[in-house]
Formats: structure tokens, C-alpha cells, sequence
């Protein structure tokens, strides 16, 4: 087994390699350019892990890495769009960059290349590692619509959110450490472990974000905090807040989502305060420990070693130790 950072210096090697320099050049330099800013690269690393974790040389899980990675960005530059977003880690999008339509099209021709990556291997892999990534592209897309007509409803239910936030974020990072098992070649019991670990863990990463959104400290965090109670978005903060308000409370709650200051401090502060007296601020980290929880149980379902079980759960720990 490797740490993390090695897993990440061999990805980002393979990722120089791949330079996607064709004509036209417009079409392919869109790609070049948002491969090639700065990130995480969780997903990939979780393949690159997952097929190490189940005795398979990780070097051959690079190409299943390449195309998680290079989907995740494609559905990046069409949530740019949609949100009309002028920034991207720091740099313009590329819609911005390039314009819309190049950006529509780079953005198809992305999820093109994301399955030419997985045509390197045996047929019989490849089936499966196509069959995975078909299932969780489509639910990447029934996930965002979802978050778009959430934000025209009134009648958003928790179980609608979770089932959102779950193909919106969490079942990519499921696939990808399945595929990794998939490329290593272990037991079916053994990929679907994986896979419920990974989706348990999203879970809970994505109420996390909503919760530091409202919580966290900014120079931690990385971004500034109430920035979805400015956007009126509902996140599980607010449904659960809805959830086990009084009436006056509802009413209160209900007015402050309708309104759009030009300062927004006051907003945030009694927005903050009605998620305290409501009791949504606890029943969120209930939720998050819950699906952490989850995720941690699933790893006694895995027929691995015992070190390598540590290191799957190191490794979540760390990805849920971010500061409040």
C-alpha cells in the first residue's frame, strides 16, 4: 500500500501524459485548459487506491482513473453554464474563456473521451467498467436536474435531497472505487462493498458542505460562509430546519428566503440563529456522524486485510476532518 500523495504525484504524471492537443484547435484546447487546474483529484486517487487495496498493480487502473477524472471536470464545464459561473478554481471557466457554445462542445467531447479511456482494457473489464460508468453518468445528470428544480420548489422533502446529493456527488465517488475493484479483479462482494463505503461517504461529505457553508470558518473552509443562505438554496440545514420549526418559526424562516438585501450579514445571523433554536444544526451533524458511521460499518463487509482496512478508514476520516 501507498500513501495518498503517491497515489496523486503518479496520477498527475499519467494526467502530463495526456495532453489533448488535436485539431481544432478550439474544440480541444477548452479541454487541455480545465484538466489542467489546480485540484483534489479524489476521484481518480480512489481508483488508483481501491485497485492497490484489492491486490492489483494500481498502475493499471490509470486509464479508469483518467476517464473519472476527465467526466468529473466535463460536468464541471456544463455546471459552469448552467450557473452562468465566471470563475473555476481561481481562473475563468470556460465558457467564459472560450464562449458558450465551445463550451457546450468541449464539454460533449469530454464525455467522449472519458469512455475512450476504458478501451484499453479486456473486454470483459471493459464491459463492466462502461456498464458502471453509463449507470453514474446518468446519475449525475438526474442529480443536477434535480438540484435545478429544487430551486423553483417549495415541497423539497429530506429524502428528495438525499437522493439528489447522492447522484449529484456521492455515486461518483462510489464508481470510482469500484472500478478500481473492478480493474483488480475481486469478488463481486467485494465491489459492491466498495461501493456502498464510497456513497456513504459522499453522503456525509455533502451534508458537511452544507453545514461549514453556514459554519465554517473561511480560512479553513476555503470560501466564505453563508453563501448558500445569500442563494436561498435548500440544503439539508434548511429542510430540517423547516422539518422541526414552529409555525412562527416557518413563517420567519419562509420570509428571510425571499428576500435579497444588499447586505446580507443580518440575513445570515438569523438564518444561522433559527437552524440553532430549530434544532437543524444538530440533527445535521447527526447526519453527517450517521453516514459516516455507515460508510465505516461497510468495511467489515470487505474481504481485505486489516491494514488495508485502517487505510480506507484513514483515509475518511480525513476526508471529514475539515474545520468548523
Amino acid at each position: 500500500m501507498h500513501s495518498v500523495e503517491h497515489y496523486r504525484r503518479h496520477f498527475l504524471e499519467y494526467l502530463d501524459e495526456q495532453r489533448i492537443l488535436r485539431t481544432p484547435e478550439n474544440l480541444y484546447e477548452p479541454i487541455d485548459y480545465i484538466l489542467r487546474l489546480p485540484g483534489k483529484r479524489i476521484r481518480p486517487l480512489l481508483t488508483l487506491m481501491s485497485a492497490d487495496i484489492f491486490g492489483s498493480d494500481y498502475a493499471k487502473a490509470l486509464p479508469a482513473a483518467m476517464a473519472m477524472e476527465v467526466f468529473h471536470n466535463f460536468s464541471l464545464v456544463h455546471d459552469d453554464i448552467m450557473d452562468d459561473a465566471p470563475l473555476r478554481r481561481g481562473n475563468e471557466t470556460v465558457h467564459e474563456k472560450w464562449g458558450l457554445n465551445t463550451g457546450i462542445l468541449s464539454g460533449d467531447a469530454m464525455l467522449i473521451l472519458a469512455y475512450q479511456y476504458f478501451e484499453q482494457y479486456e473486454p470483459t473489464v471493459f464491459r463492466s467498467l462502461a456498464q458502471l460508468f453509463s449507470k453514474t453518468a446518468l446519475e449525475v445528470c438526474e442529480g443536477q436536474q434535480s438540484d435545478v428544480d429544487f430551486e423553483i420548489r417549495s415541497d423539497v422533502t429530506i429524502a428528495e435531497y438525499l437522493k439528489m446529493i447522492e447522484y449529484k456527488t456521492a455515486v461518483l465517488v462510489a464508481a470510482a472505487l469500484k472500478m478500481g475493484a473492478i480493474i483488480a479483479g475481486t469478488s463481486s462482494e467485494n465491489c459492491d462493498a466498495i461501493y456502498e463505503f464510497g456513497r456513504n461517504l459522499g453522503i456525509a461529505f455533502q451534508i458537511q458542505d452544507d453545514y461549514l457553508d453556514v459554519y465554517g470558518n473561511p480560512e479553513t473552509f476555503g470560501k466564505q460562509t453563508g453563501g448558500d443562505i445569500i442563494e436561498n438554496k435548500k440544503t439539508y440545514l434548511y429542510l430540517q430546519a423547516v422539518a422541526l420549526a414552529s409555525p412562527n418559526q416557518a413563517s420567519e424562516l419562509d420570509h428571510l428566503y425571499s428576500i435579497q438585501p444588499s447586505d446580507n450579514s443580518d440575513k445570515i445571523a438569523s438564518v444561522r440563529q433559527l437552524f440553532n433554536d430549530t434544532g437543524a444544526s444538530t440533527a445535521t451533524l447527526e447526519a453527517i456522524q450517521k453516514f459516516t458511521i455507515d460508510a465505516f460499518t461497510t468495511l467489515d463487509k470487505i474481504a481485505i486485510a486489516d491494514d488495508k482496512k485502517i487505510m480506507l478508514r484513514a483515509f475518511g476520516e480525513n476526508l471529514m476532518r475539515r474545520q468548523v
